[in-house]
């Protein structure tokens, strides 16, 4: 076996410090979009206090910015290879600041929910124009990875650090949790706009809007993604979240169908056939819907059942976000070295012991051999998975489409969290009705080991399909006669016709494109 040492031209420390500078930008409004996401939960309960909201109210300040992000994320991608990435992030991200100013400072329930959805359609314009100017600006093998890898550990940060932040701010004062983002993307805003390229507008080249295209799909994820949210409160098999979930299908079904005859696809669906990105996709949908599926579960059994404080219960997932943070540097280096999948069949195991030893709670919490070894490993899991999969996501993908790529990956992670914390939600409520009014902490851990099993289940999905297409992988070398690569190959290195991102997969060449 050989290696292959990137060149030194290639050295990230060899970048400018405008280049840089445009990498720090970008990071810190993926932080602020994963933070957003984590925040708001420990918040909830002097949220609900202070405006005096009901219990179906309250859902809505979680539900209103994943209905956004989660709706809009597709439109989102495609927005920004039409009008300009530049031009879609900063336009969004200065969205996101105001409405981060109003969501701190309004009294009225209804105005909360308002601006949290507002959040969350600018999140789904940044973060897919904010990927992609990466992969634009960075060539793809060595320098991508790298960019890549601190770019997504900053995103995994963000979520997993949110709630050691929301448990200190909501201490002072549950507005601070909203009030925090604001001037952090100003200043964001304030440095990109002078350092991100400016670009010309993109060349339209006959391509249309698909606006039947982006009616149907927009409308059916953002249907799924409240379908999903509502689906505990009205009942799985009641005629609304039944006749919701046809609907969605049909509109899926009309949307396929559209983007199949017209001339100028909002998605091209061929794009899929890239055994790399729908890989990603699938994965994606795994690992954050576990995560988030966990993050519900063991927050309830902390808060609810332990009685812990919302500071205590942040600094038990401290140990997860201290890791994701520490490997934001190390990442490109492994990629370029192992490859994601190699990293990804390390990462999902890692999840699945963690999520199966926190099946162990019990009544009294055993802190140093449950809750501490399954952040540790979640933490290990979160820093190899989440990079490796954006990374896989937008490879051999076109520069015209990486706004596509990025969207339907960050789609992915979206849904996959809001479809399982629907089903973990379920599974809780009813594991703690079972027993009977009095059944007490035993219902209730009942409830949680049966939602930590769906989790693990979901986790080992993730492990399946990267163990499956590493096997394809490893089929479809042999018998093309190429041996299956070890590490990334640095971008140029790799002789034509082998894939250069660790992994080998049905790339799609330009006149296979339609």
């Amino acid at each position: 076996m050989t290696t292959a040492t990137p060149p030194a031209t290639t050295d990230a420390a060899r970048w400018s410090p405008r280049l840089w500078g445009t990498l720090v930008v970008l990071c810190a409004a993926l932080f602020l979009d994963a933070l957003d996401v984590s925040m708001v939960g420990v918040a909830l309960p002097s949220i609900r206090t202070d405006l005096h909201l009901s219990t179906a109210s309250l859902q809505w300040v979680v539900s209103g910015y994943v209905l956004g992000y989660g709706g809009l994320l597709l439109l989102g991608g495609r927005a920004a290879d039409l009008l300009g990435r530049r031009r879609v992030f900063l336009t969004a991200l200065a969205v996101f600041a105001v409405a981060s100013l109003l969501g701190g400072l309004v009294d009225d329930g209804g105005l909360l929910i308002a601006t949290r959805f507002v959040k969350g359609v600018a999140a789904a314009f940044t973060a897919p124009a904010g990927l992609s100017i990466i992969t634009t600006t960075f060539p793809e093998g060595h320098e991508r990875n790298r960019a890549l890898s601190i770019y997504t550990t900053c995103g995994a940060s963000g979520f997993s650090l949110g709630l050691v932040l929301s448990g200190l701010l909501t201490e002072v004062g549950w507005r601070w949790t909203f009030l925090m983002p604001f001037p952090l993307a100003l200043a964001a805003l304030a440095v990109g706009s002078r350092l991100i390229p400016r670009q010309a507008r993109p060349e339209r080249d006959g391509r249309g809007y698909d606006l039947a295209g982006a009616v149907t799909a927009t409308g059916g994820l953002l249907l799924l993604v409240y379908t999903v949210t509502q689906a505990q409160g009205a009942g799985w098999g009641s005629t609304r979240t039944v006749l919701s979930l046809v609907l969605v299908a049909a509109l899926f079904a009309a949307f396929v169908a559209i983007e199949q005859r017209t001339a100028h696809p909002l998605v091209r669906l061929g794009i899929l056939r890239n055994g790399l990105v729908a890989r990603a996709n699938l994965g994606a949908l795994a690992c954050f819907g576990a995560y988030v599926g966990f993050q519900f579960v063991a927050t309830l059994y902390l808060q609810s059942l332990l009685g812990w404080s919302a500071l205590q219960m942040a600094l038990a997932f401290l140990p997860a976000g201290v890791l994701v943070a520490a490997s934001a540097t190390k990442m490109g280096t492994l990629v370029d070295r192992y490859g994601t999948t190699r990293l990804m069949l390390v990462g999902f195991p890692a999840a699945l012991l963690g999520y199966a030893n926190f099946l162990r709670i019990g009544a009294h919490g055993d802190y140093l051999t449950v809750i501490l070894p399954s952040m540790v490993l979640l933490g290990v899991h979160f820093a190899l998975v989440f990079p490796s999969l954006n990374i896989q996501a937008t490879s051999g993908v076109a520069d015209e489409e990486q706004g596509l790529a990025s969207g339907l990956v960050n789609t992915a992670f979206q849904v996959g969290g809001a479809t399982v914390l629907a089903v973990v939600t379920a599974v809780v409520t009813a594991g703690a009705t079972s027993g009977g009014a009095g059944a007490g902490a035993h219902a209730q851990l009942g409830g949680y080991r049966n939602a930590l099993a769906v989790v693990t289940g979901v986790a080992l999905i993730g492990l399946l399909v990267t163990a499956t297409g590493a096997l394809l992988d490893r089929r479809r070398a042999a018998r093309i006669g190429y041996p299956v690569p070890d590490y990334a190959v640095p971008a140029g290195a790799a002789p034509t016709g082998v894939p250069s991102a660790g992994d080998l997969s049905d790339q799609v060449t330009a006149p296979e494109r339609r």
